[in-house]
């Protein structure tokens, strides 16, 4: 093979880029050009020292090269939208999960054979140059995927939309997996650059903290002193698939400005007080979710989530008066018909107090009329029931790091009880939960959930079930005042990163099958695999696209864990966030079980059994200690599986450290099962239980979130179901209170399992006791992993009588495939632009 100096072909990469001109071809097609465009990129627009052109440096060319494509697309859209003047969706996340830019903007601009031509030309090889780019750390689990997937699908369908964020230099943490468990350090993404991130000079807004309320003597009200940072944007590019429409992701980044700095005191050796400002900016977009068990930690979740909202809204607002000021008249209620706000989840929920402040303190506007404004045109999505994640934020904090929002709120919550007790009297003894601010004397807060319901006009859940329990539960008495306002939207995922681009060997399949690649942008077709899921060719060259994900899953796998795992195994994987919830620690009680069985058998029967890899992934939250104990389990648990001879050729359990979007494209194609075990009404949705099943892996799983279309569209036999359902939880809970749960034999073995040391000498007594005695905090199994233990194993037993019958197996898993057309986010995202948003498509017309 050749090494990394000599390229592709034996020559080195260098001495062939020297044969290529460097010259500039912005929009290049042919792959002499574009080879030519990617070394005017490394001659001229330099990050490195002269005379290397190793993979790295290719990388970033070819990024700049790409670059070059959509920064003219970009032009064009935004130029389309200025003409045009539609009403454009601004959609607010905390976070969002890009994964690698370089392979899906060159597969969405249909140019990657171009591309992989031109770095041939150069001596490298794409594969290896794709490698170079580190994923962009700016989100954590599903609710930043599921963004990022929404933003694609804008794109694709060529809606005038924006993506906001914060820009974080470190991200949440880069995950290593030490001897003690889970150690957490700093992303590294940023560490050089990102090429892909334009920075806008020239769009610059201020963001007030703390301060005071000033009232002039005709009454109206400004914030004024406190301190005041900048926010700069930087836009990075979003192309549609096969589309000229380019839409922008702008994150901001929080600076503190010239002036700011003390000269005089850095003079006096006052080093850190002379640059304090500037080091408070740096601490506002440095981590995803600071800590906050400490007041300081809370101001600074609170300032991210306020900067993100104001920068956000400013920007808005001035664009909204630009396209305005060239006509004679123009009203701001006219605002909601250009302008659709949607906050994904509770954090920027500060958007609808700092709306109305532009409005009322900036723009002079009366309550009644900043408020029919703001009302109409906010949106909320809720992602979760979990208490924890409904955002209380503590009413001292908020008065005191945003004195006029909560005046607002105050107002806000004062003039809806009042609406409530006029006109619906019969509500009064529910105020007290439907109201936004709690002023219990012990712990005064402000909900943000009921901020976000009583201001938005629109509040939708994400997967039918979810959406049922906001109407019927959490959210019921609003519902009774506001009959229309709670909507379903299913969440849906991006058929070009999870099937097009990840795995190409079954697209190329279902393409030839399909006679068609209309697929990719109408998911729905799939369904025209169904007639073919007996037909032998189709399940051999399905069988054979599976077995070439699994070997390029098996050789990352032996890479960064050093496990050898067999291809011919079942691959079974759970890939999430750790907590408790999601259940791992069920998934590993089976492992455990699982191995103790195979232990107990003679050679011979063990032969009899399915042979099978159990992989698992996912952050635990760096102060959640429970979930901790549970990727240390998972660790230790693989540490004695994996090297015991008499077993390992039948199971092995592996952790793949530091899962992020780029570990997700190898592990779902390389997948057969996968666990979706959440308890019943706990996963408001889920999406990567539609990238297995859209991968044609088959499911294991409760009626929970998303699972309960998944398996309505795949069909019932389909799918591996077991464990309690939603309305069955509250009853289960209260008999495991009145001390009435009988735990299965199965189930106390493989905790006894761990108690007897066979795993090492780490103390796992605090994660096992969560699991029993009848009440009490972290005691009484809150969710259910003992109830639903002896189902979950039953339903293992089944995948293993499947997993023989290989014709049964491959028919399953082409007919997932070909029923998770509804889960494509396009879909989705149709229904928000109709049914939410009111907005339309605005193409960029072929030149």
């Amino acid at each position: 093979m050749a090494t990394v100096a000599e390229g592709v072909n034996g020559t080195s990469a260098t001495a062939k880029s020297e044969k290529i001109p460097a010259i500039a071809h912005p929009l290049a097609e042919d792959p002499a050009e574009v080879a030519a465009n990617i070394n005017y990129h490394a001659k001229y627009s330099p990050h490195f020292s002269p005379f290397k052109f190793e993979p790295e440096q290719a990388y970033y060319a070819s990024a700049e090269s790409v670059r070059d494509r959509l920064v003219q697309q970009w032009n064009e859209t935004y130029l389309q939208f200025h003409k045009v003047d539609p009403k454009q969706t601004y959609y607010l996340s905390m976070e969002y999960l890009q994964g690698r830019a370089l392979t899906n903007a060159i597969g969405n601009l249909n140019i990657q054979d171009a591309y992989a031509d031109a770095l041939n030309k150069l001596g490298h090889d794409l594969e290896e140059v794709v490698e170079q780019e580190k994923d962009a750390a700016l989100g954590n689990g599903g609710l930043g995927r599921l963004a990022s997937c929404f933003l694609d699908s804008m794109a694709t369908l060529n809606l005038p939309a924006w993506g906001y964020g914060l820009r974080y230099r470190y991200g949440l943490f880069k995950q290593l997996i030490t001897k003690e468990g889970q150690k957490e350090i700093a992303e590294d993404w940023l560490e050089k650059f990102s090429p892909w991130e334009v920075v806008r000079h020239d769009v610059v807004f201020p963001v007030r903290f703390f301060g005071r309320v000033e009232v002039y003597p005709n009454g109206s009200r400004k914030w004024v002193e406190g301190e005041v940072f900048q926010a700069l944007a930087y836009d990075v590019p979003i192309p549609g698939y096969k589309t000229k429409n380019t839409i922008s992701l702008r994150l901001w980044e929080a600076k503190a400005s010239s002036g700011d700095f003390n000269l005089f005191q850095f003079n006096d050796g006052q080093y850190e007080s002379a640059a304090q400002l500037h080091s408070q900016a740096q601490q506002i977009c440095a981590v995803l979710y600071p800590g906050d068990a400490t007041e300081s930690g809370k101001l600074l979740r609170l300032k991210q989530q306020f900067f993100l909202c104001s920068a956000s809204l400013q920007d808005i607002i001035q664009r909204f008066k630009e396209r305005k000021n060239g006509k004679d008249t123009w009203q701001w209620s006219e605002f909601p018909s250009k302008v659709a706000v949607q906050l994904n989840d509770t954090h920027p929920t500060l958007a609808i107090p700092e709306l109305m402040r532009l409005l009322l303190d900036d723009e002079g506007l009366g309550w009644d009329e900043a408020w029919d404004v703001t009302t109409r045109t906010v949106a909320y999505t809720n992602h979760t029931v979990l208490p924890e994640a409904l955002e209380k934020w503590s009413q001292s904090v908020m008065w005191k790091l945003l004195p006029r929002h909560m005046e607002i709120i105050d107002e806000i919550d004062k003039r809806f009880l009042e609406m409530i007790r006029v006109t619906r009297p019969d509500l009064e003894s529910k105020l007290h939960n439907m109201r936004i601010l709690d002023n219990n004397p012990q712990k005064p807060v402000v909900r943000m959930a009921n901020l976000c319901v009583v201001s938005a006009h629109t509040v939708n859940g994400v997967a039918q079930l979810h959406s049922d329990i906001l109407k019927a539960e959490l959210f019921a008495d609003y519902v009774s005042v506001w009959p229309s306002k709670l909507q379903n939207k299913t969440n849906g995922i991006t058929p070009r990163r999870w099937l097009r681009f990840c795995n190409p060997e079954l697209s190329n399949i279902i393409t030839k099958w399909l006679k068609t690649e209309q697929w990719v942008t109408n998911l729905d077709l799939l369904v025209g695999l169904r007639q073919f899921a007996d037909n032998a060719d189709l399940q051999e060259e399905w069988a054979s696209a599976k077995m070439a994900s699994k070997q390029r899953l098996a050789q990352y796998v032996l890479r960064v864990t050093g496990v050898s795992i067999d291809p011919n195994s079942l691959f079974d994987i759970q890939v999430k966030r750790i907590h408790e919830y999601k259940r791992q620690l069920m998934n590993i009680l089976g492992a455990i079980y699982r191995y103790k069985k195979l232990k107990g058998m003679s050679p011979d029967e063990r032969k009899n059994t399915t042979p099978r890899t159990i992989m698992i992934g996912g952050k635990a939250f760096a102060t959640y200690t429970n979930a901790k104990r549970i990727v240390k389990l998972v660790n230790d648990v693989g540490d004695v599986v994996n090297t015991d001879p008499e077993v390992n050729s039948y199971l092995k359990v592996v952790f793949v450290p530091n899962y992020n979007v780029s570990v997700a494209e190898l592990l779902i194609p390389g997948s057969e099962l996968s666990q979706h075990i959440s308890t019943a009404g706990m996963e408001a949705s889920g999406t990567s239980n539609m990238k297995f099943s859209l991968n044609g892996c088959l499911i294991i799983g409760t009626l929970d979130g998303a699972n309960v279309e998944i398996r309505e569209e795949i069909g019932e036999e389909n799918f591996f179901l077991f464990g309690a359902t939603a309305d069955q939880v509250p009853k289960l809970r209260q008999d495991r209170e009145n001390g009435l749960f009988k735990p299965d034999p199965r189930f106390e073995e493989a905790k006894q399992f761990i108690r007897s040391g066979a795993f090492g000498s780490y103390d796992y007594n605090p994660l096992l006791d969560s699991l029993e005695g009848n009440s009490g905090y972290g005691r009484g199994d809150y969710f259910l992993v003992g109830h639903d233990f002896p189902s979950y194993m039953d339903a293992q037993e089944s995948v293993d009588a499947a997993y023989k019958d290989r014709k049964k197996w491959l028919k399953m898993s082409i007919l997932s495939t070909a029923g998770s057309g509804k889960f494509s986010s396009d879909r989705t995202i149709s229904q928000y632009a109709k049914e939410i948003w009111n907005i339309e498509e605005c193409r960029v017309p072929s030149s």
